[in-house]
């Protein structure tokens, strides 16, 4: 027996390597291999998703008037109009800084006008049209309560709506707001413009 083993050792070698191919899986080292593509893409996928969410959540503001740089900003939401302001360099030295809400929550599309000193408040707003119509995605809390049947807590109402969920898009928004109703919008409705 042993001779047969010595004798035929070669052809015994390779049939026991050869079942063991057919028979036993490939190692695990060989099947991280395979799975590193898919691994792979599956990250790029995700990376390419997060840099898509990341540009949903950026929003655009172009600032006018006087400060330093004039032109379109990216920010990020909940950004105020003060710090937008500082990304364009701050105001000029002409700036008439108390027209501008500076707490202001600012959101996709928004303009921000820094009107010169001495400019008149109805040439510097962007909250009432030419019309004499407010202007609900513009207008400053002073603005909205010349608005019949709008006092200091519904005008701050709203702002605060406009700030957490951005620009109105049609009148019947305005229903989501606490406080008023159809016939508080009925009243009002002559008197604003969306958008």
């Amino acid at each position: 027996m042993l001779h047969f083993l010595k004798k035929n050792a070669f052809v015994i070698i390779v049939c026991v390597v050869g079942v063991s191919i057919v028979v036993f899986p490939r190692d695990s080292k060989s099947q991280d291999m395979d799975e590193m593509p898919l691994k792979q893409d599956a990250q790029q996928l995700e990376h390419i998703a997060i840099g898509q969410t990341k540009m949903d959540e950026i929003v655009i503001v172009d600032v006018k008037g006087e400060v330093e740089r004039p032109g379109v900003y990216e920010a990020e939401p909940g950004t105020r109009v003060h710090d937008v302001i500082e990304q364009a360099g701050g105001f000029t030295d002409l700036a008439y800084e108390a027209a501008v809400n500076l707490a202001q929550k600012v959101h996709d599309e928004m303009v921000i006008l820094i009107p010169a000193q001495g400019d008149e408040p109805s040439n510097v707003t962007m909250g009432t049209s030419n019309d004499g119509k407010v202007r609900m995605n513009y207008a400053t809390q002073a603005e909205i309560e010349t608005i019949p049947g709008i006092g200091p807590a519904k005008a701050a109402a709203i702002i605060n709506h406009r700030d957490e969920h951005g620009f109105f898009q049609s009148v019947e928004d305005l229903l989501d707001i606490p406080g008023i109703g159809e016939k508080t919008l009925e009243n009002m409705r002559d008197d604003i413009q969306i958008p």
